[in-house]
């Protein structure tokens, strides 16, 4: 009882890349895969936006794809998909982000997900205060410890 009453499930945020990552994965030790598995099993609430969907799926497409079935899969089982910002949205925001990017993470904003994971540190930048921009696996060690910390 007091395990769920002191545990709030963090909210993170999946970029395109770090989709792409997770599904093409060789092995289910790959950072990008567990981040969508810790979904899966409910430990934690991974959300995306169409727009990611849309680049995951173009991406595999051109590059793998074979792995469609297993992208569908993953996207129904594991993210809760969000409408992309308006561009309304955005304005208040402009240069927070590389423009291309600047819509996922106002979404990751608007969603109240404290994590952005993706492997393009450097699109995010300067980035927003709510919002911390993690590699998968940084994002991994970082749920690791928060895990590690609670009372059983």
């Amino acid at each position: 009882m007091g395990l769920m009453t002191s545990y709030r499930k963090p909210r993170v945020f999946v970029d395109a890349d770090a989709l792409f990552a997770g599904v093409a994965s060789p092995s289910e030790n790959g950072a990008s895969l567990v981040t969508l598995r810790l979904a899966e099993i409910t430990l934690i609430d991974a959300l995306t936006s169409q727009q990611v969907i849309v680049e995951a799926e173009r991406n595999l497409t051109e590059k793998l794809p074979h792995k469609l079935p297993e992208f569908r899969l993953i996207v129904s089982r594991c993210l809760q998909v969000v409408p992309n910002p308006q561009p309304d949205e955005l304005i208040p925001y402009k240069g927070a982000a590389d423009t291309k990017d600047l819509p996922i993470l106002i979404a990751a904003v608007r969603e109240h997900c404290p994590y952005l994971i993706t492997f393009n540190i450097k699109h995010f930048q300067p980035g927003h205060e709510t919002v911390k921009v993690l590699r998968p696996g940084d994002f991994v060690l970082a749920i690791r410890d928060k895990l590690s910390h609670l009372m059983l």
